[in-house]
């Protein structure tokens, strides 16, 4: 992801190149952490904004996708914290969204109905169980398998060590293992559900 580190003339327009190559990626990501898609586009314009105006914090090299997953997270975690007590959150899925996916991509089964109906069937259940999961182990598994951060990425997007994101991970995977929801399914692949409710 290409982020602007100057303020010269041409600051819109690296402000628009990089809402265009980060926007889908962070969406996707605040979209699995709410579980709201007006929630998900605020934080994501609050994290984008934040970003910009703090980009001269920006590290350089491999350090800025971490960083940039740590404002988004943080405007998420804002988010829950202050809308927790105004609003359910008990729709956890977008089921239009993933019907047309389903529908566009023949539910990846080659076009055969049943297997389509199954393979949103297995999205739907994995979004539930995910959603499901507290904010701390959700976000590590949003973070991990959607976003394809690694551990040590993750560990400095949220602030905490390596460690403690293993064993978030671990706690995370033994929660989903044991999600109902996912029983019908086999084992859960958690990377099922990927994309963003407008994919």
């Amino acid at each position: 992801m290409r982020l602007p580190l100057t303020a010269s003339g041409a600051a819109d327009e690296e402000f628009a190149a990089w809402v265009a190559d980060g926007y889908a990626s962070a969406f996707r990501t605040a979209y699995l952490i709410l579980r709201d898609r007006q929630d998900a586009e605020e934080a994501v314009q609050d994290a984008f904004l934040r970003a910009w105006r703090f980009r001269s914090a920006i590290p350089p090299g491999e350090g800025v996708k971490p960083w940039l997953y740590r404002v988004v997270v943080n405007a998420c975690l804002s988010k829950l914290r202050s809308e927790r007590t105004r609003r359910s959150r008990a729709e956890a899925v977008d089921p239009a969204a993933m019907d047309r996916r389903a529908a566009r991509a023949g539910g990846g089964a080659g076009g055969d109905p049943e297997r389509a109906a199954e393979a949103h069937e297995a999205r739907e259940a994995v979004l539930a169980a995910i959603a499901g999961l507290p904010a701390h182990l959700r976000v590590v598994v949003v973070l991990r398998y959607y976003a394809q951060l690694s551990e040590k990425e993750i560990a400095s997007a949220i602030r905490r060590r390596p460690g403690t994101v293993k064993s978030r991970l671990h706690q995370a995977r033994i929660c989903l293992g044991d999600d109902p929801r996912l029983a019908a399914h086999g084992p859960a692949r958690v990377g099922a559900a990927e994309g963003s409710p407008d994919d």
